[in-house]
């Protein structure tokens, strides 16, 4: 048999699933390589797997890797929506219709005998972890928040039978004059009128300390969002882990209202090129790009940004931004990457129309009936 499907439970089949990206993607300019230390963690260590089910497997043709993909169950998100969903996940193949076919056969298959309805995706097991599918800006480095895939998967996608079911779109912003003044002068009637303060970490013990009040935004200014679960304790310290460590503190800003925390906004430097340069291993070299990176930045990514229902009206984004803008000009950098957001976010994508601006990417989750 030349195609051969094997699921990744025995450490050399999960060995070929980790690594098969770092092949399929070897010579691209564009696809930022994960940690691979970060890449074990988060399929057999990551503390969602207490309430979703996992299964991987890797395909082979005369006993190469071709392809890999993972089926997830995550049970909180099915009993918030009361649906009874799948998930794809850490879809990555070679353009091989008969290999992705196996692929994506095997992984349905098992979420119909587990009782799935519908799959959708990719997807992680939370909303933190990356999600969607790259359809647009092949010819771009994305922020190590986002994704990166090669252009034939939309076209196995839709061979297949999914359809879309959400786009999440990103900018590339240019700090011109025009929004700097607008953000100051929006900046001096909201604190004036609402009396809100903006705050930023003086250090990056100080900004551990602040990790718990942006999980509890996050948690309420997500809550009606798609893909999202309530992220418990356990699910903040992994995620405070993984990300707080490696956030700089002077670009990272809060919102408070009297004592109360009321939103925040997470940028970073950005690491792309460094990430590129460490090819998935922090040492003996890995560290010493990325801090690179950190210390002369070129281009400030938006991670993540959140304000709680109440104060969404109160201008909460403008007090945020205005400080980002001053923070970028104290620096000397003019270019922003931003996080995606979805399509329909009108609020938001007409607050990018403010800068230089320009629609770049575009990512997908599909979705269609088991």
């Amino acid at each position: 048999m030349t195609y051969e499907i094997k699921e990744a439970s025995k450490p050399k089949v999960f060995k070929d699933f980790i690594h098969f990206p770092y092949l399929l993607y070897k010579d691209n300019a564009y696809w930022i390589p994960p940690i691979k230390s970060d890449e074990k963690k988060h399929w057999i260590k990551h503390p969602a797997l207490e309430f979703s089910d996992l299964k991987m497997w890797v395909v082979y043709w005369k006993n190469r890797p071709i392809g890999r993909i993972a089926a997830v169950i995550n049970h909180r998100y099915n009993e918030k929506t009361n649906t009874r969903y799948g998930r794809i996940s850490g879809l990555e193949v070679y353009n091989d219709d008969k290999g992705f076919k196996l692929l994506m056969d095997t992984a349905l298959s098992w979420l119909r005998k587990k009782g799935m309805t519908k799959v959708h995706g990719p997807l992680g097991y939370t909303n933190l972890d990356t999600q969607g599918m790259l359809i647009e800006g092949f010819d771009k480095l994305p922020s190590i928040a986002s994704v990166y895939h090669l252009p034939y998967y939309k076209n196995l996608m839709q061979k297949y039978g999914f359809e879309k079911e959400n786009d999440w779109i990103e900018f590339h912003l240019k700090l011109t004059d025009e929004p700097v003044i607008k953000g100051e002068r929006g900046a001096k009637l909201i604190s004036r009128r609402f009396g809100l303060e903006v705050i930023s970490p003086k250090s990056k013990k100080e900004l551990l300390g602040y990790a718990p009040h942006a999980f509890e935004i996050l948690n309420q200014a997500f809550a009606r969002l798609p893909y999202v679960v309530t992220l418990d304790d356990v699910l903040k310290d992994y995620y405070k882990k993984k990300y707080f460590n490696v956030l700089d503190p002077k670009f990272t800003f809060f919102v408070k209202d009297g004592n109360r925390f009321v939103g925040f906004l997470i940028a970073l430097p950005s690491l792309s090129e460094g990430m590129k340069k460490a090819n998935g291993k922090l040492f003996p070299f890995g560290w010493y790009h990325i801090m690179q990176n950190l210390k002369h930045p070129n281009c400030i990514d938006t991670l993540l940004t959140g304000a709680l229902p109440e104060y969404e009206a109160k201008g909460v984004a403008v007090l945020l931004f205005n400080a980002l803008h001053q923070r970028m000009k104290e620096v000397g950098v003019e270019d922003i990457e931003t996080t995606g957001v979805f399509e329909d976010n009108h609020h938001v994508i007409s607050n990018w129309k403010n800068y230089e601006h320009v629609q770049h990417k575009r990512r997908r989750t599909w979705i269609m009936d088991l």
